[in-house]
């Protein structure tokens, strides 16, 4: 792995960067498993919350969503950096992150978050860390791949990424959450090439209530700005993978996103072909959605 590339992922973007919190982001666990559930302990996903105790939360393991006031609500929108995650935190309670947390005083947060303050920690203690957007088809009954956002980090003894799922790793899936073997979460990036080439668009959807190529259009681009170190919020998308702007795409369009993709199957051998993009294609870069 080239020095560069590594040293990009050791720097804090706008959405990982903890403020003044970074040197309480040191003292947190060295273990990347004990750190994934303390954090884990300290969201409730917004799934979670509305489904009550069933389901994968039939034994309580996230909390009992009975003692989580009537009024919280989503806090995506409200807390989209690191900072304000961890504002919030200690806000609710001052020991910050603790494994402890009463269920009321849990953030009420989506995967996105997670990965988000994952990535955040690793880069305070100077491991390369990364948030990575596609989809996963992994968890116990699903049929279909679901929108989801995961973590990566350099093993400096391995030589290699390691694939992380935090906020999905109290789930049952049959390996390690913390070593995702290679071929199990689908990569926007092969999703797109797959379904471009005559795969089926059905088996990728969102939480939205979307699937298809444009659900993949949406991944891909979280994807690729995630790998710029800026990990952009639900909202947002270029102009061109708008919901009323994408299905007027020409097929040039269209190509020119297959070659974003094949240049994103591999990321670190194309860095700098990807950072010329970034730095360049205003199209793929500026985004729209809420105020912008």
């Amino acid at each position: 792995m080239e020095d560069k590339v590594l040293a990009h992922y050791l720097e804090f973007g706008l959405f990982t960067y903890p403020g003044l919190y970074e040197d309480y982001l040191k003292t947190l666990p060295d273990n990347v498993q004990e750190l994934g559930l303390l954090l884990r302990k300290n969201f409730i996903h917004r799934t979670t919350l509305d489904a009550g105790n069933i389901g994968t939360n039939a034994d309580l393991k996230y909390g009992d969503m009975t003692k989580v006031p009537w009024y919280r609500q989503a806090e995506d929108d409200n807390l989209a950096t690191t900072a304000a995650m961890l504002a919030e935190f200690f806000h609710r309670d001052q020991k910050g992150l603790t494994m402890e947390r009463k269920v009321e005083d849990k953030l009420v947060l989506t995967c996105r978050y997670v990965s988000i303050l994952m990535a955040s920690i690793l880069k305070a203690k100077k491991i390369p860390a990364r948030v990575r957007a596609g989809f996963a088809g992994y968890f116990e009954g699903q049929k279909v791949a679901w929108d989801h956002w995961i973590t990566q980090y350099w093993n400096k003894t391995e030589q290699r990424w390691i694939t992380m799922d935090v906020d999905g790793s109290l789930h049952r899936t049959g390996f390690n959450m913390y070593d995702i073997p290679e071929g199990l979460f689908d990569w926007s990036a092969d999703a797109w090439l797959a379904v471009r080439e005559g795969g089926n668009g059905d088996y990728f959807n969102n939480a939205g209530g979307f699937k298809g190529l444009i659900t993949i259009a949406w991944q891909l681009f979280y994807d690729f700005h995630c790998l710029m170190n800026s990990e952009i919020l639900y909202l947002h998308h270029p102009e061109l993978a708008m919901l009323q702007n994408f299905p007027k795409n020409s097929e040039d369009k269209l190509k020119e996103i297959d070659e974003l993709a094949r240049f994103m199957k591999n990321p670190d051998e194309n860095f700098e072909k990807l950072q010329s993009i970034w730095d360049t294609k205003k199209e793929f870069r500026l985004l729209k959605g809420a105020l912008l």
